[in-house]
């Protein structure tokens, strides 16, 4: 199972990063550690430097971006590592760029290293590696990254944590009552159902999330996108007790 944890669901769309909800991911995969093998793409970098510096800077604010995942990867991968590690949980972390996809020997690499890890327990924690490529800061929230991520592994389920209950009709939103569309075969119908929201502290929105599943679609990989602010959310939406899309 790949699960892929956007900024807003790591805050719970504060300004920190929230040690109760990486807890909380870590209790249910800590539950479901004997069915399942996870593979965790996050965001949050960004945002857990926004913790503890403010850089001053005359240059592009793609840059000063840069630099912010550049200071905070680490205590985003520390607080990862503290909270699961209490839950007997072992973590890795690898950054990846798009153009590691695009080279056949580094595909390789990643499967193997990946492999290697998963057997011996470890859990990988994949984040873009943003000294070198800006495309997920600018665009995409990881999620065009995990979907890419779970093809090469060839995962059984992609889950996308986000901010809402999966994706909601058109005509729910304009009523202010959403209503979660439940399963979706034929995503050019769905695209016609989404907005134009994006997150507060994410990149991609509703768009880069029906992308992510295009992708992983045409490897026949199913895609739930699921509320992760909600406890329990892997494991609620495992036994269908929250509402949340599944795109297969």
């Amino acid at each position: 199972m790949l699960l892929k944890i956007g900024s807003n669901t790591l805050t719970k769309e504060t300004n920190h990063i929230s040690r109760g909800k990486i807890e909380d991911i870590g209790m249910q995969i800590a539950a479901l550690n004997d069915r399942y093998e996870f593979v965790i793409v996050s965001s949050g970098a960004i945002a857990a430097a926004k913790q503890f510096v403010k850089l001053e800077s005359k240059g592009k604010e793609i840059i000063v971006k840069q630099a912010l995942a550049s200071i905070g990867q680490p205590h985003l991968m520390r607080i990862f590592h503290e909270n699961f590690s209490d839950l007997g949980l072992l973590t890795s972390q690898c950054l990846l760029s798009y153009s590691d996809f695009e080279k056949e020997q580094s595909k390789i690499n990643i499967v193997n290293t990946i492999n290697v890890l998963v057997e011996n327990n470890y859990i990988p924690i994949i984040n873009e590696n943003d000294t070198v490529a800006t495309d997920e800061i600018q665009f995409g929230d990881n999620d065009k990254l995990a979907a890419l991520t779970a093809v090469l592994l060839n995962v059984d389920i992609l889950i996308i944590a986000t901010n809402t209950s999966g994706i909601y009709t058109k005509a729910s939103i304009h009523n202010e009552v959403p209503e979660t569309i439940a399963l979706v075969n034929d995503l050019q119908l769905l695209e016609k159902e989404i907005g134009e929201s994006k997150s507060s502290h994410g990149t991609g929105g509703m768009q880069s999330k029906i992308e992510a599943a295009a992708i992983a679609k045409a490897a026949n990989i199913e895609t739930w996108i699921v509320n992760g602010l909600d406890d329990n959310f892997i494991l609620k939406a495992l036994k269908n007790e929250i509402p949340f899309t599944k795109i297969v």
